[in-house]
């Protein structure tokens, strides 16, 4: 399996709009790899304007509110390059597409990375964010998976929450569940 960075991604439409969107970006060689699912604003973007900034992060609230509607994070330039970078970027990586691979459910972009650029350090892992950030993937594809391994997967994911999160990542947490429990298929 190859190693993939999770990430949110900026990329901007032909009508000039910016769009963020977490997913995880896999490490393929020497190419970083977006693979988004059609239909997609990112996968749009993407055909339309081959570049996309990655920020990495360590605010897990930013992808839990993406995934959950909310797209009006800070935004800063990236000098010299479009897209721009999340504010609340620990780095980003600016990435332009040099091929893509055509497939109809998850069209693959191939991107070199031109840059990356720190910003901010980075203080170590935490079980709590890791466990929103799979919560957050279960998110998405609370139409795809049944509800009982949706369930049984927030049970074990909540441990790590319950023992090692701060206010961020509780935020975080709260939101995925307001929205999985708003969620049809999920209630008795």
């Amino acid at each position: 399996m190859p190693m993939i960075h999770e990430c949110v991604m900026t990329t901007v439409g032909a009508n000039g709009l910016t769009h963020l969107a977490p997913l995880g970006l896999i490490e393929q060689g020497e190419f970083w790899v977006i693979a988004p699912f059609r239909p997609s604003t990112t996968l749009a973007n993407l055909e339309s304007q081959p570049f996309a900034t990655a920020s990495f992060i360590d605010d897990v609230r930013i992808i839990a509110g993406c995934v959950c509607g909310r797209g009006d994070w800070p935004l800063e330039p990236a000098p010299g390059w479009s897209p721009p970078r999340l504010a609340a970027a620990l780095s980003h990586a600016e990435l332009e597409v040099v091929r893509n691979e055509a497939d109809p459910q998850r069209p693959r972009f191939f991107c070199h990375v031109k840059k990356i650029v720190a910003h901010r350090p980075f203080l170590g892992f935490n079980r709590a964010q890791a466990a929103v950030v799979e919560a957050a993937i279960l998110v998405t594809r609370l139409g795809l998976l049944p509800p009982e391994k949706i369930a049984a997967e927030i049970a074990y994911l909540k441990i790590a929450v319950d023992k090692t999160a701060g206010p961020a990542e509780r935020e975080a947490w709260d939101l995925l569940m307001a929205k999985i429990n708003d969620y049809r298929p999920l209630q008795p």
